[in-house]
């Protein structure tokens, strides 16, 4: 049996991928959370399988931070969110934040969700 995917039909980003349009590049970062539970990391956020997610564990605001080793151009962002899964852990607000180290990042992107399930694509045009 399939396991599902995160990835929406119509957005594919092997298919993407295969046709030179994108580059997953999420594999030369080094990925980190403000919290998790155990079982519920950053292998689980990545691993594009709706059964599997991160979970985090703590007080707000949860944070996962995207940390490339040498300036990175990137130009979208993907991120999946289930409110029917999910609940009360799927975040109502999501703020994309740019910058060459932690302490000079920019708000690029705030988007508000409630009770959806949605796949957010975000454009970024800031380095």
């Amino acid at each position: 049996m399939a396991t599902p995917s995160k990835t929406p039909p119509g957005a594919d980003p092997k298919q993407l991928e295969r046709t030179g349009t994108v580059r997953e590049i999420g594999s030369q970062a080094v990925w980190s959370l403000s919290s998790c539970k155990p079982g519920f990391g950053v292998d689980q956020l990545r691993d594009d399988n709706l059964e599997t997610y991160w979970q985090s564990d703590g007080s707000q605001p949860h944070l996962v931070n995207i940390q490339f080793r040498r300036r990175t151009t990137v130009k979208m962002l993907c991120i999946y969110a289930d409110y029917k899964s999910d609940e009360s852990y799927t975040p109502s607000k999501i703020s994309v934040r740019v910058g060459n180290n932690f302490h000079n990042l920019q708000e690029i992107r705030v988007t508000t969700q409630y009770h959806v399930t949605v796949t957010l694509n975000v454009t970024v045009s800031f380095l």
